[in-house]
């Protein structure tokens, strides 16, 4: 279990401040009196929230601030367009709050062009599929047995459905990308995409390499940074700005802010984006959402975000080396990023099972595929606990309560009850 000294604890994330409360809206109450069924499921989940782990990794906890831009008026304005070329009137603050959300967002990840209006990362690798392909083009990208997205073409999604994929993986041995596969299939296959980005893939891909590898086919590169892009806000990760033809990202996840999406690109491509988001397979967008995006950016351009995501990394490598210890099998041999997959096989036990004694105790993740064979792993994630204050003694004592559960040793109650006393202490929104 790592020691943690006063002036460790003096560089990592304060705990939220006692104005989180306002996290609540001011008109929570009257929603209780006038709908006490959808209130009483609000302050359930709110309940929820608090009293276990949240280690889904593509969850986190957003500011008060956040949550006060979704509930504002502009969640009353219908906006189709782009700022100065709106089909609706009345939209001067949609407007305003639209060129604030991108001059951020370019500012913050070094992008030429942004486009904010995509309403989930999925929404965004439509749209840049949409603005680079058609329907029959092949792209290549990361295999849905190891860690690719459903975009990445699943069967059952768009992508599957209008693109020829081919999916690439990663070595057997170390779990790593396998590069000369990519390389071999992009010579064989001539894709006009190639992508690069995961769900469950814990280490930095290597985007230069990836450039190279998308120039001597001729092919667009895509990065699919919808899990690290908080990390790179916060310059705890590598960016592939400088090397992705297009980057398509969430705004939620480690970056804390709503759920949505968002792209950058070039100036060469800008239009070409735009239009793939609007008309061609979005409408009006949430403007809401926008200037909530927009705060989101506001707050990760800052010190103190840029803190917080070393500390969400560090955190993650202390729970991998902490889960090795109590039998778990850690792929790749530990994490760079938030992401922590781990095999509970050792243990005795298959993914699904470990998962639901794990939520029994009060922690609450995923499962994911692992890079071999057709077992389930546990996907873990950093961001929500990190935010919430918590410090590298608590990740270590986390993958101890984990060992426990998953082995099912001592008494069920005591467990429940010690991360429940874990989760209390540290509140997302105290008070």
């Amino acid at each position: 279990m790592p020691v943690t000294t006063p002036a460790a604890r003096a560089a990592a994330p304060p705990k939220p401040l006692p104005d989180a409360a306002t996290a609540l809206p001011q008109g929570f109450g009257a929603l209780l009196r006038q709908d006490p069924e959808i209130g009483g499921i609000l302050l359930a989940e709110a309940g929820r929230q608090s009293s276990t782990l949240q280690l889904i990794a593509a969850e986190n906890f957003t500011s008060p601030a956040v949550l006060a831009a979704l509930g504002s008026p502009l969640a009353n304005k219908y906006a189709e367009g782009y700022p100065g070329a709106r089909h609706h009137g009345g939209c001067e603050q949609a407007d305003a709050a639209e060129r604030v959300a991108v001059r951020r967002a370019t500012e913050l990840f070094g992008a030429e062009h942004a486009n904010v209006q995509p309403h989930s990362g999925s929404s965004a690798v439509l749209a840049a599929y949409a603005a680079l392909l058609r329907p029959g083009d092949t792209v290549l990208a990361m295999g849905l047995p190891y860690g690719g997205h459903l975009t990445h073409g699943a069967p059952g999604n768009f992508s599957g459905r209008w693109f020829e994929f081919a999916g690439y993986g990663v070595d057997p041995g170390s779990g790593l990308i396998d590069y000369a596969q990519v390389r071999a299939l992009a010579r064989a296959r001539r894709p006009k995409a190639i992508v690069c980005g995961s769900i469950s893939y814990p280490r930095h891909p290597d985007y230069e390499q990836f450039r190279d590898i998308a120039d001597e086919a001729g092919a667009y590169l895509i990065a699919d940074a919808a899990h690290p892009m908080g990390l790179i806000a916060g310059g705890a990760a590598p960016s592939p700005v400088p090397y992705a033809d297009v980057v398509c990202a969430t705004t939620h996840k480690v970056l804390r802010g709503p759920r949505g999406g968002m792209i950058l690109c070039g100036v060469e491509l800008a239009e070409r984006i735009d239009r793939a988001v609007f008309p061609f397979t979005q409408g009006g967008a949430q403007m809401h959402t926008v200037a909530a995006k927009a705060v989101a950016f506001g707050e990760a351009a800052t010190p103190a975000y840029a803190v917080y995501a070393h500390r969400v990394v560090a955190h993650a490598r202390v729970l991998a080396s902490a889960l090795e210890a109590e039998g778990f099998e850690v792929t790749t041999g530990g994490t760079d990023t938030h992401i922590v997959v781990a095999d509970p096989a050792p243990l005795g036990v298959d993914g699904r099972t470990a998962r639901e004694r794990l939520m029994a105790a009060g922690m609450v993740l995923d499962t994911c595929a692992l890079p071999y064979g057709d077992a389930r792993g546990l996907r873990l994630g950093t961001a929500a606990v990190t935010t919430q204050g918590m410090d590298e003694d608590d990740m270590a004592r986390i993958a101890e309560l984990f060992g426990a559960a998953v082995r099912e040793e001592g008494d069920p109650g005591a467990l429940r009850a010690e991360v429940r006393g874990l989760a209390e202490r540290n509140p997302p929104y105290p008070g």
